[in-house]
This record gives C-alpha cells, structure tokens and sequence, in this order.
C-alpha cells in the first residue's frame, strides 16, 4: 500500500502500530493517515479517535471485519471513509483523492467565510472595525472588566471642521484623510486595543486594562500625532487637520449607554473648549 500511494506521486510514511503513529505526527506534517482496525496495543477507531483530538488530520479506516465493525463507527470516531478488504489499490488512489480534494475544499470555505467574517466587521475605507463590531467588542470588555474589576477606558473622536475640509477640497480628499487619521490611531495603539470608525468622521477606541489617566495620555498621543500630520489635497497646498477627544472610564456594573454617552459628552466638551484637545469627564459630571 505504502509501496503503490508513493508511486502515485504522494509521500508515505509508516508505522507498524498505533503508537508509532502518534510520535510520526508529532514530527511530521501529516494529511492523511491509512489505517487498519486491527491492530496490536492499539485498534484503529482508537487511533481515530485521538488523531482527531489532537490534529487536523484526515484519516481512512481500513478493515476486513465488516462483521464487529460498521461504517458507523468509523465515521463517529471521525474517520473521513471507511474501506473494506479486500479492495484494488486503484479504488485506495480514488478514496484518497477524494479525501484530499475534500480537505482543500474545506480550507478554501473556511478561508473564505474568514474573509466575510471580516468584511462583516470592517469599515472598506479606513480598515478599521466599524461600530457594529464595536458595540460587540465593547461587550465583551464589559464582561471582562466587571468579572475580573480590572480597568477599562474608552476614548471618543471626531475630526474638527471635517465638513468645511470636505467642501472646500472634495469628498476624496476627505477620505484620505479618514484613512491617514485611522493608520495614525492604530500606531499609537497596543494589541489589545481596538479602533473602530463610528461613523462619518468619527472614531472609537476601546482601552481595556486602561484607567482614566492613562487612557488621557493615549488620546494625547493620538491628537498630537494628527496634528503633526500634514495633508496636501492639491499641489502646493498643506493643510493640518486637527482632532478632538473625549475621555472616560468605565465604572463597575455601570450601564452600556452611560458608559457610551460619556465618552460622547467628553468628546464634545473638547469641542467647546476650543477643539483640539482631550477631555476626560467623571461619572460625577455626567450626571
């Protein structure tokens, strides 16, 4: 058998029993395992049974004991088919073919549904996650913040006079700054971070493990990068652009919305400071 699938163009590996098998796959990247039932120390559904714990391995079970041992069996172990003996090795070839065109049918689907997953999830302009996902993700941090007391802050932005850029230089030149202010967030953040586009020209950052003052000096880093940044929406024409931020930090137990509106509130106050600037507000002060 080994002899014939080599000389079908795939490489073969063997073992004589079941746990020589289980050290082959701990050194080697394996797609396929063949393997009989019957078998000393350790049966073949075994076998199955604990490749498909451990790996993402396909495997064909092979038997003569068509009498103690059903289709069924195999299959519930999560074997991919099940081959009685005697057989052709040309009917082994086609099983096997089908098996590994199968497996790479399944990669390319589980590729693909990744990329909708993502494209569910993310803003096509600037590639950050939109507000649908921020609103997941700000649950799933509230979880965690509440379950374990650990800090959780949550900075809201918006670009000052965005409209008159828009008029004055054109909706594409606007979108190339929405997506330079996107790149400008994510490099002054950290992995466990996330930036989100809100909507319009507005974004969120979600600061887990992140108090107050800290999630103050985040957003200072992030309103001096902007305006250090220098757009040219024509040919001898620069143009600064500036941000305004709000600040604040989450409280335990504390509702959703409240949480979300002072961020929001925050974020005008720097508004009616002047712009340009970060603001953090209390729960106090919301109130």
């Amino acid at each position: 058998m080994s002899d014939f699938i080599e000389f079908s163009g795939y490489k073969s590996l063997q073992a004589e029993n079941g746990f020589v098998a289980l050290e082959i796959l701990k050194k080697h990247h394996v797609d396929v395992v063949i393997t009989d039932i019957m078998m000393p120390g350790m049966n073949g559904l075994e076998l199955t049974d604990l490749i498909k714990k451990d790996y993402d391995i396909e495997v064909i079970v092979v038997t003569g004991y068509s009498d103690d041992y059903s289709y069924v069996d195999a299959i519930g172990k999560g074997a991919s088919d099940f081959i009685f003996k005697p057989f052709r090795m040309e009917e082994l070839l086609l099983r096997l073919k089908r098996v590994l065109r199968e497996r790479q049918q399944s990669k390319e689907r589980h590729i693909l549904v990744g990329k909708l997953e993502q494209l569910a999830i993310t803003d096509s302009l600037t590639a950050l996650y939109n507000s649908r996902h921020f609103y997941a993700q700000l649950e799933i941090e509230l979880d965690r913040a509440n379950r374990y007391r650990r800090p959780l802050s949550l900075l809201f932005i918006d670009i000052d006079r965005f409209k008159d850029y828009n008029d004055a230089y054109g909706h594409l030149e606007g979108d190339k700054v929405l997506f330079r202010i996107g790149e400008i967030i994510i490099s002054c953040l950290r992995i466990m971070d996330s930036a989100h586009r809100y909507g319009g020209e507005e974004f969120t950052v979600i600061l887990p493990e992140t108090n107050g003052r800290k999630a103050v000096n985040v957003g200072k880093r992030i309103r001096a990068a902007t305006e250090s940044e220098t757009f040219n929406p024509f040919k001898g024409k620069n143009v600064n652009v500036t941000i305004s931020i709000g600040a604040t930090q989450y409280f335990y137990n504390e509702d959703v919305s409240s949480f979300i509106q002072r961020a929001d509130k925050a974020m005008y106050l720097s508004k009616q400071k002047g712009r340009n600037r970060v603001s953090f507000l209390y729960k106090k002060e919301s109130e």
